[in-house]
């Protein structure tokens, strides 16, 4: 669907992107992870063709990145909110060229799609902020892209706008859009997204499949609240969210013979069981920091 090659950008002094060489197939949710400041942004505002004075190339099939329009979903709202649902989903098909009979059924199909039917009439500034998130959205792809670009989508929603989303993203994907999300939500990439990109000071430092990535970085772990750590303390451990983690390359022995050694000690943890790898273990590993502890 997407590449770039040696894809560079300058802000005045700041490198903000770094010779991205990357390939994002058709049809898949493809998460950017990084950091406040990592290039993200920046990067699917390249893809988006917002910015134009870069070095390097975007091809989409073959073709420039400048002779399509994706849906494009920035971080900040871009709704008039003095108007209704209704004028907004107007003004932006009608930008894509929808009109008529075209453009009532996008518009009914995009209501649905994004769950404010019932809220055709009503000003924008009367939502909430997931429902502007969704409405955001669903102006977006009013013309039915093919490539779909969310930056930042669930920031300060609640949970029902955040399932309304997730299952718009599922749909999409079902109709074989290829979908680019950019999120510090760990848990959501997982949940998401097919394959992830992490970026770090402009630069990809890794890009594959979550399984692979997660098989090749993570290691496997018990993770411990409860307890002081002199009761674990021939084992390689670290502190971990409210309690330890202790790296194991035997986690089920492991686990089983400090179950057994608290049973003889009379202590009791209130947390002691597997940890799952994941992709923010991942990210420690490549960048030696926590995503959560960055400036986000």
């Amino acid at each position: 669907m997407i590449e770039l090659k040696e894809v560079s950008l300058n802000y005045k002094e700041v490198r903000a992107l770094d010779n991205i060489n990357l390939s994002i197939k058709p049809g898949k949710c493809h998460g950017l992870i990084g950091p406040n400041g990592a290039g993200k942004s920046s990067l699917v505002k390249v893809i988006s063709g917002i910015i134009r004075d870069f070095k390097g190339k975007v091809s989409f099939i073959d073709k420039s990145i400048r002779g399509i329009i994706p849906g494009y979903v920035p971080q900040d709202i871009s709704l008039q909110e003095k108007l209704s649902t209704d004028s907004n989903l107007n003004f932006y098909g009608r930008i894509y060229g929808l009109k008529g009979k075209e453009l009532a059924n996008r518009k009914e199909n995009v209501l649905k799609a994004i769950g404010l039917e019932n809220r055709l009439k009503s000003k924008v500034s009367t939502f909430s902020g997931g429902m502007k998130r969704r409405l955001n959205i669903g102006c977006a792809i009013m013309h039915q892209p093919d490539l779909i670009i969310l930056d930042e989508p669930t920031v300060g929603v609640d949970p029902q706008s955040r399932k309304y989303i997730f299952e718009l993203i599922r749909s999409l994907k079902q109709e074989g859009k290829t979908i680019i999300y950019t999120s510090h939500y760990m848990e959501e990439i997982e949940l998401l997204c097919d394959e992830v990109t992490f970026i770090d000071k402009g630069k990809v430092i890794e890009h594959g499949t979550i399984d692979n990535l997660i098989n090749k970085y993570s290691e496997s772990s018990i993770y411990i609240e409860g307890v002081s750590k002199e009761f674990i303390s021939e084992y390689d451990w670290k502190s971990k969210d409210n309690g330890i983690q202790i790296l194991s390359d035997n986690p089920l022995s492991d686990l089983s013979e400090i179950s057994k050694k608290f049973e003889e000690v009379g202590v009791e943890p209130t947390q002691l069981s597997l940890m799952k790898p994941s992709l923010e273990e991942v990210f420690f590993k490549l960048t030696g920091t926590d995503l959560r502890d960055t400036n986000i």
